[in-house]
């Protein structure tokens, strides 16, 4: 991984969304041309600024990097409900998880 892997990157998420490095930059806080900066090669993000695209572009640091998941919209969306269960509920929901998975295997 290098430089252009991250300016790619970065594109090809901004795309996704359907945002213009214009609007990405000024969402992000930062002058309009931040951004086309970036996908030029004229500027890197610092960390800083790298884990701030990753929140704006809904993504984990290690999604970013990721490049060979399958997007399941479904499966982040019911990971990230998880996240926020008590100890108690996961263990409530843990069984019926197994026992789905039973049933596909």
């Amino acid at each position: 991984m290098n430089e252009q892997f991250v300016r790619n990157r970065i594109t090809e998420l901004r795309l996704k969304k359907d945002i213009s490095e214009y609007q990405m930059s000024l969402d992000l806080g930062k002058n309009k041309s931040y951004i086309q900066g970036i996908s030029s090669g004229r500027s890197m993000p610092s960390m800083k600024q790298f884990f701030e695209i990753c929140e704006y572009l809904e993504i984990t640091p290690k999604d970013f990097f990721n490049t060979e998941k399958k997007e399941r919209p479904l499966f982040q969306e019911a990971t990230s409900l998880m996240k926020d269960l008590t100890p108690e509920d996961l263990e409530a929901v843990f069984p019926i998880l197994l026992r789905l998975k039973e049933m596909a295997d």
